[in-house]
């Protein structure tokens, strides 16, 4: 069992987010629960999708204090980006096409090829950000590859950079903004466990934690704001009509558990 460590790109790319959170925004990031992430060998770290910068949280603590990479599964669009392109190719992250099956079954078979190499492969298993920031129903691609690449899956839970880069909205700077990560206990799907019903008990899982970190925020849930679930009290889209555009939107991708990605 290999454990990947830290490239100097790799190195680079935690200087820069290092200079940028905590230099420039002195952002206050609370990390709970690191514990959960094995420091060797691989596992799937399944994070919620509410942000442009769910990537700087899910990597940060990992990192930081465990000194492995991590590398995500992300959509080709950012490949092409000039301002974002340069990241992902340094950081090995593994391309998908969500419009193509074939370029899914090609992402699937690199991230558990890493995986059984002892990579920590993140995953967004909503796929896409949640516009009500609460989980959009999930993929069953997180819990096929645990269960191929015989590795746990660990949740990962995360509030507040979405107040910084929203989805559909302007980019909001912010100092001293608190930023919440919470990973959970890992969880194994064995060889003859149900993918669907694995996925459904992650589901849960995050679930629980997204509403504990939600609930406990420093900067409360402020009636109307933007940032905060309908569920709250916010101003954030109602969760129920946002379902019904990702049902739409799952539609075009080829259904909600094809087999095929993420």
């Amino acid at each position: 069992m290999s454990t990947q460590r830290l490239t100097w790109r790799w190195r680079l790319i935690a200087a820069v987010a290092i200079v940028t959170v905590r230099g420039v925004l002195s952002w206050r990031i609370d990390v709970q629960g690191l514990k959960h992430v094995p420091r060797r060998g691989g596992a799937v770290l399944a994070f919620n999708h509410h942000s442009y910068a769910d990537f700087v949280m899910v990597a940060w603590p990992v990192v930081r204090r465990l000194k492995r990479p991590v590398r995500f599964l992300a959509k080709r669009e950012i490949w092409s980006s000039r301002r974002f392109g340069w990241i992902v190719r340094w950081a090995g992250a593994v391309p998908v096409d969500r419009a193509d099956p074939a370029a899914r079954a090609d992402a699937y078979a690199a991230a558990t090829s890493a995986l059984r190499s002892g990579d920590l492969v993140a995953v967004a298993p909503e796929q896409t950000i949640s516009p009500s920031y609460e989980l959009l129903p999930m993929r069953t691609g997180a819990a096929r590859m645990a269960r191929d690449a015989d590795v746990p899956i660990v949740p990962v839970v995360g509030w507040g950079t979405h107040r910084a880069v929203p989805k559909g909205a302007p980019n909001r700077p912010q100092r001293r903004l608190p930023v919440t990560v919470r990973f959970g206990p890992p969880m194994r799907v064995g060889e003859n466990d149900d993918v669907t019903e694995a996925t459904a008990a992650l589901e849960r899982q995050m679930t629980a934690l997204l509403h504990e970190v939600q609930e406990t925020y420093p900067d409360g849930a402020p009636p109307g704001a933007p940032w905060v679930p309908a569920r709250l009290g916010g101003g954030a889209p109602r969760h129920d009509e946002v379902l019904r555009e990702h049902e739409e939107r799952e539609r075009r991708w080829g259904g909600p558990n094809d087999g095929s990605g993420s």
